[in-house]
């Protein structure tokens, strides 16, 4: 499986399990609905992060020097794109059984400005997390200096 399928399906599968919570949770507590849409965002928004932070550290080892790295703002952008509308499909499909309540929205909503809002919310945090996974790699490999060169002691040591 691709890579950025696997992120797609994961965080678009987390966006339709917080929706639907969200949903029943409006539904029984409807005067404590601003502080869990909040929290549900940035249950999402860490998620995404987290998953970018572990890009990047593994680009980063696999990868030290900054020119030669892996794409991964492609690979986090193709992501964005397929679980915004896989997510938004889904959530549309889920509106129409009973006791589910995602907001009434229709597949044009959805598929546009619905998934519109997802993509960003997983793009951007995740090219965050990138960052600053590759950043933190390198300053550890700052902090425990440049490796000695073997080849260079090995000829002072046959001279």
């Amino acid at each position: 499986m691709n890579a950025w399928v696997l992120r797609a399906v994961g965080l678009g599968a987390l966006t339709i399990v917080l929706r639907t919570v969200l949903g029943f949770a409006m539904v029984y507590w409807p005067t404590n609905g601003s502080w869990m849409r909040i929290l549900c965002l940035i249950v999402l928004i860490a998620a995404v992060v987290a998953w970018g932070v572990l890009d990047g550290r593994a680009d980063r080892r696999a990868n030290p020097d900054p020119d030669h790295g892996a794409d991964l703002t492609m690979r986090w952008l193709k992501a964005g794109l397929a679980g915004g509308l896989g997510a938004g499909l889904v959530a549309w499909i889920l509106d129409f059984l009973p006791k589910f309540d995602l907001g009434d929205n229709g597949l044009f909503f959805e598929i546009s400005s619905g998934a519109s809002f997802v993509i960003l919310l997983i793009f951007i945090p995740a090219m965050i997390g990138v960052a600053l996974g590759r950043f933190l790699v390198g300053r550890e490999g700052k902090k425990s200096g440049p490796a000695p060169d073997v080849s260079l002691q090995k000829e002072s040591a046959a001279v």
